[in-house]
């Protein structure tokens, strides 16, 4: 099942943003992919669905924005480290 999304915004804002429509629409899905995988959301698979593209693609995507492809923190690291000791 689909379902589409409608947002309004002023006519200046694609101009602005130097973006076609189509760009404008691709580049929302994608960040908010990125913004629910970097907090924890949906998985990679899934946000990268959602951005409509490749898992690889959307891995290498997000670091140009500044997402870590990792979801574990560093202490969570440090913790699971510890309990392997």
């Amino acid at each position: 099942m689909k379902f589409q999304v409608m947002m309004e915004f002023d006519k200046d804002v694609l101009p602005a943003l130097r973006k076609t429509p189509e760009e404008f629409a691709s580049e929302i899905r994608f960040l908010a992919a990125a913004k629910w995988y970097d907090m924890g959301f949906v998985s990679q698979e899934k946000a990268a669905e959602i951005a409509g593209l490749s898992r690889l693609d959307f891995l290498l995507a997000i670091s140009h924005i500044g997402i870590t492809p990792f979801q574990y923190s560093a202490d969570a690291v440090l913790a699971e480290v510890k309990d392997v000791r």
